[in-house]
């Protein structure tokens, strides 16, 4: 296997060329992929909520993953996961794993050179990224050296967001990336197992668990709720009583996007307008004590604050 090129010879041949197909770029068992909004900010345009929120500049950020597999099979997941790829019989170190995905994105660089539409400045700030969004596919946390991965990110000079989906606590009680996320995609057990669909049994109290680690994470936390229609939209009781467990920095309430592959799990009226998203933050905040401090109609995103820590992360 060419460790670090594009070839990851463990993928069935038809994944890959979907991954491919997607705008994917593989290297050994991790994969970067461009965003609409690193193709919107290298054209001169908005950029995503993470910009808003916390001043993460969209062409400057790589959005990566250590592993290709997952132990969920999300009904609102937008990516390719409907064929279940199984992990590497051995795993790069970390050092080797990043250099391969950098080099992998300074090539989807390259493609904006020759365009008029290009924003100069703004490409050339993109050779020299400054953040690492580790929540493209998969599940981070399976990958054995996730740990070490997030500090060489941060030798290099760059912050890290980390997302996973709580399943493993053990895990996170041991990972210091610069902001630290969990998935909640339910407030109860029975509506995790039909919206997540795990792939084993006591997942779902893996995730009670993993918000317990979060209080006491040394790094800035976000829960995060992707909201859809007439599914996991209701009861905002039940989730604040889960986010107290974790007394997050951030909450995050997001609508469900009807893109991809979740277009043949959930239909189109699954997906809420920004006005209801508003009005579940609203309760949400009115129960759980936190401020409702911003929100982009664009992504149809709320954000919710403590209070104990400023939200920039850099100034923009």
């Amino acid at each position: 296997m060419d460790q670090c090129g594009g070839s990851v010879d463990y993928v069935q041949e038809s994944a890959r060329k979907t991954l491919t197909k997607q705008g994917y770029h593989l290297a050994a068992h991790g994969a970067v992929k461009p965003c609409l909004w690193l193709n919107r900010s290298l054209r001169g345009g908005d950029q995503c909520y993470k910009h808003h929120f916390y001043g993460i500049s969209s062409h400057r950020c790589v959005q990566m993953t250590p592993t290709l597999s997952c132990n969920h099979l999300c009904l609102h997941c937008w990516r390719p996961i409907d064929e279940p790829i199984a992990p590497p019989e051995e795993w790069i170190e970390p050092k080797e794993l990043l250099d391969g995905l950098l080099r992998e994105q300074q090539r989807i660089l390259s493609g904006y050179g020759g365009a008029a539409t290009t924003d100069r400045s703004r490409l050339e700030e993109a050779r020299h990224p400054a953040h690492v969004a580790i929540s493209l596919m998969g599940e981070p946390t399976l990958y054995p050296y996730l740990d070490e991965l997030i500090r060489e990110i941060g030798r290099r000079g760059m912050t890290s967001f980390l997302v996973t989906n709580g399943t493993r606590p053990d895990v996170l009680e041991n990972l210091s990336p610069t902001q630290l996320y969990l998935s909640l995609n339910a407030p109860t057990e029975e509506l995790y197992q039909r919206i997540s669909n795990p792939s084993s049994p006591g997942l779902w109290k893996k995730i009670l668990e993993s918000l317990s680690v979060f209080k006491d994470a040394p790094c800035r936390t976000v829960v995060r709720m992707t909201l859809a229609r007439r599914l996991n939209m209701a009861n905002p009781e039940i989730y604040a009583n889960l986010l107290e467990r974790a007394e997050p920095d951030f909450v995050e309430a997001k609508a469900y996007m009807h893109l991809g592959r979740s277009r043949a799990r959930l239909s189109r009226e699954a997906m809420p307008e920004h006005s209801e998203v508003l009005t579940f933050a609203g309760e949400l905040s009115a129960t759980l004590g936190y401020k409702l401090e911003d929100d982009v109609p664009l992504s149809r995103v709320a954000l919710l604050t403590s209070g104990k820590v400023s939200r920039k992360i850099f100034d923009a």
